[in-house]
């Protein structure tokens, strides 16, 4: 059966999202990607090029920041990221490779620059600031996803969603705010 441009394209991103996730960026392989996709490896690099490019496209993520009011927006936000790193383990596995690897580092730098930044302008009309508050937030929800899910220390994984936003909301307000 012969698909299209678009299909295979899906299919090796697909592939390429598992295999990451079950192996991690350094050791998943274009070989193993391309067999789990049951084509040719280098379809695989016909596509993207490089692993880089081909993880790249792979860890593409819309955190979907909800619109939030100022007031309340350090506990939203605390508790979208908790139910974000909950329900997509992909986020998971940028986070534990960026820590290794430059690519996925890069990768999950651009995701908050381009998605947190902006959400961060909106709520305090300051634009010169937003990159130090966006990245000090970054700070909060980063290693809180390294401390439960990650390093998975016991005290993080037995706080339930509100315990945690008790704890972290009010400091991400202040990032938010002062």
């Amino acid at each position: 059966m012969r698909r299209s441009s678009a299909e295979t394209k899906a299919v090796i991103l697909a592939a390429a999202r598992e295999r990451f996730a079950a192996d991690g960026y350094d050791k998943a392989t274009i070989r193993a990607i391309a067999a789990d996709a049951r084509i040719d490896p280098a379809m695989v690099m016909r596509y993207f090029g490089t692993k880089e490019k081909l993880f790249a496209a792979a860890a593409e993520f819309d955190l979907e920041l909800p619109a939030l009011a100022p007031d309340q927006a350090g506990a939203g936000l605390v508790r979208h990221f908790l139910r974000k790193w909950e329900a997509d383990e992909g986020l998971q596995v940028l986070l534990r490779t960026g820590v290794t690897n430059e690519a996925a580092a890069e990768r999950m730098r651009t995701i908050f620059a381009g998605q947190v930044m902006p959400l961060v302008i909106d709520l305090t009309g300051d634009p010169e600031r937003a990159p130090v508050r966006a990245s000090l937030i970054a700070s909060q929800v980063l290693g809180l996803a390294l401390s439960r899910y990650i390093l998975k220390f016991p005290p993080m994984v037995a706080a339930t969603e509100e315990e945690l936003i008790a704890w972290l909301s009010p400091t991400v307000q202040r990032y938010l705010t002062e």
